[in-house]
């Protein structure tokens, strides 16, 4: 899903209308899945491919976040004006209202192939509040996949980062460098390494990250719902490992 064009795919999860163009499902059972992974494991990229590979609906609550602030007025739900209203003050956006945002967006969870959803739930209290939205609907979760790679792997892909500030292209300066060592490809300028790529920032997200996560994954592991992908290998190699885990069940 697009975060920088709101009419893209996708943008009725954004704008709280009609989610997606998906053709039913015809075979197999719908996909109902979380995703987690700490910073950099490459989640986001699983995620698209796996929304391709089943039409199932992409439900980011980052991406609906940042694509909040490009809205007109006219096009923002109620539970989005309050979200809004939190992240000009700088406050995190209480639970109940990231809730109110998936209840504007029930149709999307009820998408015939099923839904991805990333970025929500973060904590146990989340997943129960979740859990409960979804039981009243009948949509229980089938799977929820925590995407796993060592610390010194994940700190190397986030800290080769370079950033554009002009025109915001990323580069890396192993998997993807620019043609001119520090140069953007694309206008010219200088790159940057962002303050919270450095190493340190890193380790020091993905120590939250664990500390935060560890009680949500022990929660879904208690349920039988958890499946652990290692993310390791190319994107190709780590999507085909997901699809086998996902269908295996």
């Amino acid at each position: 899903m697009s975060t920088s064009n709101p009419q893209g795919r996708g943008a009725g999860w954004i704008q709280g209308g009609a989610c997606c163009t998906a053709p039913p499902l015809l075979t197999g059972k719908p996909w109902r899945v979380v995703l987690l992974g700490p910073p950099g494991v490459g989640k986001g990229t699983q995620a698209a491919l796996l929304a391709r590979h089943r039409s199932v609906c992409h439900l980011s609550t980052g991406d609906i976040f940042r694509a909040a602030r490009e809205l007109p007025p006219e096009q923002r739900t109620p539970a989005l004006n309050a979200a809004l209203e939190y992240m000009r003050r700088g406050d995190l956006v209480p639970d109940e209202i990231v809730l109110d945002l998936l209840r504007e967006r029930m149709h999307c969870l009820r998408c015939p192939p099923g839904f991805l959803l990333d970025g929500f739930p973060r904590t146990v209290a989340q997943a129960q509040a979740l859990e409960a939205l979804l039981a009243g609907e009948n949509i229980p979760l089938n799977a929820v996949l925590d995407y796993e790679l060592a610390v010194e792997e994940i700190v190397a892909r986030i800290s080769g980062r370079r950033t554009c500030p002009n025109c915001r292209a990323v580069f890396h300066v192993v998997a993807s460098p620019p043609r001119v060592p520090e140069v953007c490809d694309h206008c010219g300028s200088r790159l940057i390494q962002r303050e919270d790529d450095r190493p340190e920032a890193v380790r020091l997200r993905l120590q939250v990250y664990e500390e935060r996560t560890k009680p949500l994954t022990d929660y879904y592991q208690q349920r039988g719902l958890l499946i652990r992908i290692p993310a390791t290998g190319t994107p190709e190699e780590i999507f085909q490992r997901t699809v086998a885990a996902l269908d295996g069940r």
